[in-house]
């Protein structure tokens, strides 16, 4: 019965989401606020981000939020550092609450912001260098979100986030007529929703796993409209050791696969692995197919008891390759 009413939620957010059977074909490049789509977590992007599965972090707000309804700790804290490319930052934090040992939930909050650093504004001017200096144009983005997830039996949890989104270019001098300039401020905002569901099926670890990110109406930036970067994903990881007759004491080597079907780009898979000796040292490796500029992914984690350190490293084709930080805290 389990298995049917995860297989009904599956196909009721499928029905919602794709009414047409699926997202268009000739995807390229149609979405607004692609910042919501770089992923900034160390042990997820180690993974190639194949992390739909993963469950009991507060970094699963940012991938499916039912995975921190098995959260074991009464608090958690993650904070991460992305230096981007082209000198562009990105920070990220969530924190997450058991309620009364997560019998009545997980609750979390969650931000996100982008440095895109200091521009300098100018305008078409009749002298030697054809144009003048208006100072300054300092463009960011930052989300804010709230997450709930609850655990409905020892096999299936839901998870859902609700998240405000804004993104500014700042306020650039621009003309309003022929001899007049006046400042324009080129911001936006929109509310977006996240969904997410995991199912235990009970055959050893094998886990399943949905979400759907960034679901929200069309909005309008600088006299276009244009829509977030809605994305669908369908997962599943297990412990590769459960193959095997005896297991490794204290040693454990999960595999996860997500199949993604972003509104902005082709359909791609995600594998990622990570082994970890002693619950203490943690080695990662990914790899995402079908992407132009990157594929291969890794990384490592250290945990100190209430303290895990993570790091992973991107090398990309063209541009500079990607080091992203992160730490989390227990209590």
């Amino acid at each position: 019965m389990k298995i049917v009413k995860y297989a009904a939620i599956t196909q009721l957010l499928l029905f919602c989401v794709l009414p047409n059977g699926g997202f268009a074909q000739n995807k390229i490049a149609q979405t607004g606020f692609q910042f919501l789509s770089v992923g900034t977590d160390a042990r997820a992007t180690a993974m190639a981000e194949a992390v739909t599965t993963i469950e009991g972090s507060p970094m699963s707000m940012f991938y499916n939020p039912a995975g921190m309804a098995w959260m074991n700790s009464s608090i958690e804290f993650v904070a991460n550092h992305t230096p981007w490319i082209a000198d562009i930052d990105y920070f990220t934090g969530a924190i997450a609450f058991s309620l009364q040992q997560g019998r009545y939930g997980v609750v979390g909050l969650s931000f996100l912001y982008v440095d895109y650093g200091n521009i300098i504004g100018t305008v078409v001017a009749s002298n030697e260098q054809g144009f003048i200096e208006t100072g300054d144009i300092s463009p960011n983005a930052f989300m804010f979100g709230a997450s709930y997830a609850r655990a409905l039996s020892d096999k299936f949890s839901v998870g859902g986030q609700v998240k405000f989104v804004r993104q500014s270019l700042g306020e650039p001098l621009v003309p309003e007529t022929d001899s007049t300039q006046g400042r324009i401020d080129f911001s936006t905002s929109v509310i977006a929703f996240d969904f997410g569901t995991l199912y235990r099926t009970g055959f050893k670890s094998l886990t399943f796993g949905m979400s759907i990110r960034n679901f929200a109406q069309e909005t309008n930036f600088a006299r276009e409209d244009f829509e977030l970067p809605l994305t669908f994903k369908v997962g599943l990881s297990m412990d590769a050791f459960d193959f095997l007759g005896v297991r490794p004491e204290s040693q454990a080597f999960l595999i996860s696969v997500d199949a993604i079907n972003p509104r902005s780009f082709q359909e791609f898979v995600s594998i990622g692995g990570e082994y970890k000796f002693y619950n203490t040292l943690a080695l990662r490796g990914g790899y995402a197919a079908n992407q132009d500029d990157y594929g291969f992914s890794a990384g490592m984690g250290i945990d100190a008891r209430n303290v895990v350190v993570d790091y992973s490293y991107t090398p990309f084709d063209i541009l500079d390759d990607v080091h992203r930080f992160s730490i989390r805290l227990t209590f």
